[in-house]
């Protein structure tokens, strides 16, 4: 008996995109803001580089937990508490002014309040309501709004820091950041995953209904291509923690001004538009294990670009733009191949615990360069890290199995 693929959500879609922007924007500034409370609080380098460091893990930690919490009870109530997690985090970071005032705000409060309205709980919000050939590209456009986020707050963020002083922009990203309550309310319906939502490029056994998500977790515990996965993830982590912490400090090291860092994260956000929704559509018809191979290789190629050239805006402006392309675009096809694995109902906690990962990965590459850049004076070693790292997340990538998605479709 036929069934008929559901149409895509697009409602569901537009509001999943619109609050991961502001979330993501709200987070992917924060490397503007290092220079500014260091000179304003006297704060060391590395210290609030720890904080931010924190803020990754927190990031990271909170989704596998908050992602079970909507796979069972429905998204919409984590969504809004991280909202107001968020907003208060924010606007308490300038009455904290400490290595533990900024531990506490921007290293606890607002990274879970991020970590709450952040991928593994929007795209698992959505996956269960649309056919499996669909949800790389799905993920693909959620992610894309992320990445708009980062284009847009980064000037906005830095022409309020330049005019007012870094507390009056933390305010005002707070405000923006309660933007996101109503965005919950079309998300507010539970997903309950059903045969034509499934789809056939699911594993069968992870389908089935009466599994737990202890059971889920044991089967991909023992999966050699969730782990593959894992680590290709955490080291794309290192990558976006350090440039987005650092690469204003890399840029103020150059001798050029603040509105060159606004700049290149703005671009890095713009083209991670484009990257992400090319990822998800490419997700479609080609095996997203080379798509993710194929980026982190490119990473360690533009990174050796990038370190012959000579630092004019212009080389920045090019190397972001380049970078950004792949910046977050890893996210669709890293979620999709956890669809693929497993299936949609557990996707949250899933992809959330990849995303734990990521974030691992990413802790380390915002405390370490701080650390390099007081002990060093400059951020090359840590520039030589990246790039054998990047080769080794595309060495991860290739042994994970996954069937061609023309293969998936016809045996449908």
């Amino acid at each position: 008996m036929s069934t008929v693929a559901p149409r895509m959500p697009w409602p569901l879609l537009l509001a999943a995109s619109a609050m991961l922007m502001i979330t993501m924007g709200a987070r992917q500034t924060t490397g503007l803001f290092v220079t500014p409370i260091h000179q304003s609080t006297g704060i060391g380098i590395a210290a609030i580089s720890f904080a931010l460091a924190i803020g990754q893990f927190t990031w990271g930690a909170v989704q596998p937990l908050f992602g079970a919490i909507a796979d069972k009870r429905g998204s919409t109530g984590v969504l809004i508490f991280g909202a107001v997690l968020l907003s208060l985090g924010l606007a308490l970071t300038p009455l904290m002014p400490s290595q533990w005032g900024l531990m506490f705000t921007l290293g606890l409060l607002t990274a879970a309040g991020a970590g709450a309205g952040s991928f593994s709980i929007l795209i698992g919000a959505t996956a269960g309501q649309m056919a499996a050939e669909k949800r790389s590209f799905a993920a693909g456009f959620i992610n894309a709004g992320g990445s708009l986020g980062q284009f847009v707050f980064a000037p906005l963020v830095q022409a309020v820091i330049g005019a007012a002083g870094w507390a009056a922009a933390m305010y005002t990203l707070a405000a923006t950041s309660l933007l996101a309550l109503p965005l919950a309310w079309p998300l507010r319906r539970k997903r309950a995953p059903t045969a034509s939502a499934t789809g056939a490029a699911a594993t069968p056994v992870a389908d089935a209904p009466e599994l737990t998500l202890r059971a889920q977790l044991r089967i991909a515990a023992r999966d050699r291509s969730y782990w593959m996965l894992h680590l290709g993830f955490f080291t794309c982590g290192v990558h976006i923690a350090f440039l987005v912490t650092h690469l204003p400090g890399e840029i103020a090291l150059c001798g050029l001004p603040a509105s060159v860092s606004a700049a290149s994260i703005a671009l890095i956000g713009l083209f991670n538009v484009a990257g992400s929704l090319t990822a998800g559509a490419l997700g479609q018809r080609y095996r997203m294990k080379w798509i993710l191979a194929a980026m982190y290789a490119s990473r360690a190629v533009m990174i050796a670009i990038y370190l012959v050239l000579p630092p004019t805006p212009i080389t920045f402006y090019i190397f972001a733009a380049a970078l950004g392309f792949t910046w977050l675009a890893t996210v669709p096809p890293t979620a999709g191949l956890v669809g693929k694995l497993f299936g949609p109902r557990y996707l949250g906690t899933l992809f959330g615990l990849t995303l734990l990962s990521h974030q691992l990965g990413g802790f380390f590459g915002a405390w370490l360069g701080g650390v390099a850049l007081e002990r060093f004076g400059n951020y090359s070693l840590m520039w030589y890290a990246d790039m054998a790292l990047a080769l080794l997340a595309a060495a991860a990538n290739l042994p994970i199995r996954e069937k061609s998605p023309r293969v998936a479709l016809a045996a449908a």
